[in-house]
């Protein structure tokens, strides 16, 4: 039996009707750059979780990036942020200038190590930027506190975990500002690149504003250099459809994630971790393996499709080598990159492509 590791085609199969229809009425409306479906979205996000401004600009990097920039991160001042996430992290901090410190990650929630990070902070430390990775919380309250006693500013990387909480809190509405991705793989994706940075702050909301249409609040009078940085009226209008079904996907990833728990207890795998604190939302199932290589292509002999976050830790990829990090810095992240396996989760996946997986799985290590 094939299974595919993402099927995008079914869930557009399921909302056809609306899609089609709210992309038809922009179409109508003429108004396809910043117009009433980005606004409304804004305010749908904010509501949802629990902030009070939401800005919607072209990507989750871009989200990162106007962040950082708005919150007075640049030269001369450095970030602390986890060396096992997607690039975009680490070159949105590069991007503004600032440098990179990296802290290894905790074993259990592939999160950074919030114990780790006292060791971390220096002089010109200046901000903290947690990943949620696959959907679960980083340990937030612990971070806060850290944060707050040495007066660093938090920007939460959410890209992988709209609806995700921790204490019943929203991710994204803990610190300065959270950085949102609408990248058609995520809980929330648009048919095409989007990002949204999410926070209390009226004046960083403000300036996000500004900087995301060229710096300009009027066209043709630039009042600081800016970017090209909006979300589309289309893909914004595909969002709203699709956030009113979004806590029910929700919904259903946690119960496939619960029925490959159970199918997988015996196989030697290790499943995902959930803290107490944390409502994880399964962007990705990731398990830990032994011979995850060897598993991986025995999967792809069965048709079941896999994927691997992140086979190289960031400070090991070519593109960072000027950080001056060797093997061994990060041996947590390390370890994890020759372990973990993403498994097919999607709202659409059917138990019986469940079992599959896991009969496979189990199949493998017999």
């Amino acid at each position: 039996m094939k299974v595919e590791f993402l099927d995008l085609k079914a869930q557009y199969e399921g909302i056809k009707d609306e899609v089609d229809s709210a992309i038809a009425d922009v179409l109508r409306g003429g108004k396809f750059i910043l117009g009433e479906e980005v606004l409304r979205l804004e305010e749908e996000i904010a509501s949802y979780c629990g902030v009070k401004y939401a800005v919607g600009v072209a990507s989750g990097t871009d989200a990162l990036v106007l962040a950082l920039r708005v919150c007075g991160i640049g030269e001369g001042s450095s970030v602390i942020t986890t060396p096992f996430t997607f690039v975009a992290t680490v070159e949105a901090i590069f991007r503004v200038g600032a440098k990179v410190i990296f802290c290894d990650i905790n074993p259990q929630t592939l999160n950074i190590d919030v114990s780790k990070l006292h060791e971390k902070i220096t002089g010109d430390t200046k901000a903290i930027l947690p990943v949620h990775l696959y959907g679960h919380s980083v340990e937030m309250i612990s971070l806060m506190e850290a944060a707050r006693k040495h007066n660093l500013i938090v920007i939460e990387d959410a890209a992988q975990a709209l609806g995700g909480e921790c204490e019943g809190k929203k991710l994204g509405s803990f610190g300065k500002a959270g950085c949102l991705s609408f990248f058609p793989t995520k809980i929330l994706g648009a048919y095409g690149d989007g990002g949204m940075v999410v926070t209390d702050d009226e004046k960083l909301q403000d300036m996000i504003r500004l900087l995301r249409a060229h710096g300009s609040k009027q066209k043709y009078n630039c009042e600081t250099r800016g970017y090209n940085s909006r979300l589309d009226e289309l893909q914004a209008a595909i969002l709203r459809v699709k956030l009113k079904k979004v806590d029910t996907w929700i919904t259903l990833r946690r119960n496939i994630a619960k029925l490959y728990r159970e199918q997988l207890e015996d196989t030697g795998v290790i499943v995902p971790f959930e803290a107490k604190y944390a409502k994880h939302v399964y962007n990705y199932y990731c398990l830990r393996c032994r011979q995850r290589d060897k598993l991986k292509n025995y999967l792809a002999s069965k048709q079941i499709q896999t994927a691997i976050y992140y086979p190289v830790p960031l400070h090991l990829q070519d593109g960072f080598k000027s950080l001056g990090f060797k093997r061994g810095d990060f041996p947590v992240a390390e370890k994890m990159a020759e372990e973990v396996l993403a498994i097919p989760i999607f709202p659409e996946l059917s138990d019986t492509h469940v079992h599959c997986v896991a009969d496979a799985i189990r199949s493998f290590y017999r």
